[in-house]
């Protein structure tokens, strides 16, 4: 699973002109499914972005995790993070997931989300055309791959 995860005041998902999600200050993750990724990688990955430092505390130094701010989050899917770039000008996802895969590891991840935070997790609508409007504050982005744990 790969992620982008930026530092938002506020972040929200349209479709079809309604607005289905929306977050204030927390985070917004956007998710990639690859085809070898596994329930593991949700165990994991949700517990490295939940746990992750990058809220500040109050002497201005990131030194707190969305837990720690009570944190909204707001996870969007986006299998275009596995764009295959090396060969010519049109990129390939061949990496990505099929949504007979994606799906379940995409419900699972938000559920694990979820349950860890102790409250609803925002999402978007796997598959659908989204348009995404987010206030970066930092700005703050980080990217995390569970295949490279890094």
């Amino acid at each position: 699973m790969r992620v982008v995860i930026q530092r938002v005041t506020e972040a929200s998902v349209t479709i079809d002109q309604q607005r289905v999600a929306e977050i204030q200050a927390g985070l917004l993750v956007l998710v990639g499914i690859e085809e070898i990724d596994l329930l593991e990688d949700v165990k994991w990955l949700s517990s490295k972005i939940l746990n992750l430092r990058i809220f500040n505390d109050e002497a201005g130094v990131m030194n707190k995790s969305v837990l720690d701010i009570e944190g909204e989050l707001l996870v969007v899917s986006q299998f275009t993070l596995h764009a295959a770039t090396k060969k010519g000008n049109r990129p390939s996802y061949i990496k990505a997931a099929r949504p007979e895969v994606a799906i379940p590891l995409y419900e699972a991840f938000v559920k694990e989300l979820q349950d860890n935070l102790g409250r609803t997790v925002q999402t978007g609508r796997f598959g659908a055309d989204m348009k995404v409007n987010l206030c970066n504050d930092g700005p703050v982005t980080i990217l995390i791959d569970s295949q490279n744990k890094e």
